[in-house]
Parts: structure tokens; sequence; C-alpha cells
């Protein structure tokens, strides 16, 4: 593992938002979600997230996530995704969803 500084950190922009909306991607090469997601004063962003396996998205919708928003945007398929959505991979190496114990207001950076 690689020692990182904690200047090194700062930059990184881990923020929460909501997600506002959650669909279908059939064109990603493996199965996934585009989620729509409310950052605050960071804007509302796409991204893809590779999710479906633990969640629909009905249950997305409404519920926050942590997002690292200061990334450029990747071309996934035909879509460009706006920031990365983190989680953690489980035993099967399908993806659980990084997000809050209780309500922050969207924006809020990690610390």
């Amino acid at each position: 593992m690689e020692t990182i500084t904690w200047h090194d950190f700062e930059k990184v922009e881990l923020r929460v938002g909501t997600v506002l909306e959650a669909i279908d991607f059939p064109e990603a090469r493996k199965p996934a979600f585009k989620v729509r997601v409310d950052f605050g004063e960071f804007g509302v962003r796409w991204s893809s997230a590779q999710i479906t396996k633990h969640y629909t998205k009905e249950e997305l919708v409404g519920r926050q996530i942590v997002g690292v928003v200061n990334f450029p945007k990747k071309q996934i398929a035909n879509f460009m995704s706006e920031f990365l959505v983190t989680g953690f991979a489980d035993e099967n190496g399908d993806i659980v969803l990084t997000a809050v114990e209780k309500p922050v207001p969207n924006g809020s950076k990690l610390i």
C-alpha cells in the first residue's frame, strides 16, 4: 500500500449527494445503472454505477451516497460519467454503496 500525505487526501473531493433518479444502462459492458445525484452547491451530476446486485432503481431514489466529484468526466459506452460512485466489494465482488448513517446536507465533504 502506498502512503499518501494529508495534503494528497485533501485534494480528493468526497461529497455526499442524494440520488434523484436511477435508470437502466443497457449499453454498459457490465450490468449498471445511470444515476442522477444532487450534490448541492456542486450541482446535479450523472454517473454509471455497477450496483445492480444489491440495489433496485426504486430503492436508490432518495438515498444519500458518497461520490468523488473532482475527477475528470469519463466516457462509459455512449455516456459521460461526471463523478465516481464509491462503494466496497462484497465477498462476490458486487458493490455495496458507501453511504452516510444520518442525513447531511448535499455537497457535504468527507472530513
